[in-house]
């Protein structure tokens, strides 16, 4: 995202059942200025969401053919392209879209509609995908290892919601193991999913670049799980990386562990490079280029991988051979 991109940002919200989604929705939508075209995705043949969310002057579509992950990802294409194309003929007028998942969906292909459907990328950008939480349930549901772990795992901005149902030792729990699970995500509490509009659009947290003129050191995290099947893995090094070890190294990880990879992210010291150079990945897919000079900042790589049953030990030695002898 630059200052010059024209593209409609869209926010992706996602939770496990229950979370507060819906509540959420119709919160922002009063309390936002901008126009809103909302897409609500729901399992099954009949959709309700589109009831209960009150009508403001968003234009809802809804999609209910099936989970948006799994077979109706042509249906979320279809209607971006549709929505693009009115907006372009002034049939509609809005300002970003949101994108409401199942609870039960997995975040990863909704994201990848946004990297790799080339029309899409032309129209769209993502802004922030963000994860909402249920303070007092989201325990039994990460113990089952399942999509409530997955969702956190992709997110920008976790909104940990009825923070007044649990105790402040249980919050101060259920936080540290959300930031083991994902360490880069930012954490807001809320009650009733009442939360500013400004703390989760418009803030470009999926934009590595844009995340980094706010939050330098965004990365440097060394929080590792340990209880969980999905983890986070920070690596930091201070020595200069070499760029045709890295992109072997890269390639070989995705093709042999991509779809264990939910999302991986870098800030990297190329050897023979003045700028620095960002990546990011959302399983097999992956993309970097060069970004904002060093200045006076310390040239160090830091990358964060978060995935499922991580070899943390080969994972640490196999970027250290990426290292500049």
């Amino acid at each position: 995202m630059t200052e010059m991109d024209t593209r409609i940002p869209v926010t992706i919200v996602t939770g496990y059942l229950g979370s507060g989604k819906t509540t959420f929705l119709n919160h922002l939508l009063k309390h936002t200025e901008e126009k809103t075209a909302l897409i609500v995705n729901e399992f099954g043949d009949i959709g309700i969401d589109d009831q209960l969310i009150e009508q403001t002057k968003e234009e809802i579509i809804e999609i209910n053919s099936g989970c948006i992950c799994c077979n109706v990802r042509k249906d979320l294409i279809d209607t971006l392209s549709m929505l693009a194309i009115s907006r372009d003929e002034k049939m509609i007028e809005f300002d970003r879209v949101i994108i409401e998942t199942t609870g039960l969906a997995d975040p990863a292909p909704v994201v990848q509609t946004f990297l790799m459907d080339k029309e899409v990328v032309e129209d769209y950008f993502i802004d922030v995908v963000c994860t909402l939480v249920d303070a007092k349930h989201i325990s039994r549901h990460l113990d089952q290892q399942g999509e409530a772990i997955n969702q956190i795992a992709f997110a920008d901005v976790v909104l940990v919601n009825k923070v007044d149902l649990v105790t402040k030792d249980q919050l101060t729990d259920l936080r540290k193991r959300l930031e083991r699970i994902n360490p880069t995500a930012s954490q807001h509490l809320c009650e009733n999913s009442r939360i500013s509009p400004g703390e989760v659009l418009g803030i470009y947290s999926f934009d590595l670049q844009e995340k980094l003129r706010g939050h330098p050191d965004f990365l440097n995290s060394h929080h590792h799980s340990h209880d969980d099947e999905i983890s986070s893995l920070a690596l930091r090094e201070v020595k200069p990386l070499n760029l045709k070890k890295l992109n072997l190294w890269l390639s070989f990880l995705v093709q042999i562990q991509g779809e264990k990879l939910y999302r991986y992210k870098g800030v990297l010291n190329i050897e023979g490079k003045e700028r620095r150079f960002v990546f990011q990945g959302v399983h097999m897919l992956f993309a970097g280029e060069e970004a904002g000079s060093w200045g006076d900042d310390e040239r160090v790589s830091e990358l964060v991988f978060i995935g499922k049953n991580l070899d943390k030990k080969s994972l640490t030695e196999q970027f250290q051979q990426c290292v500049t002898e």
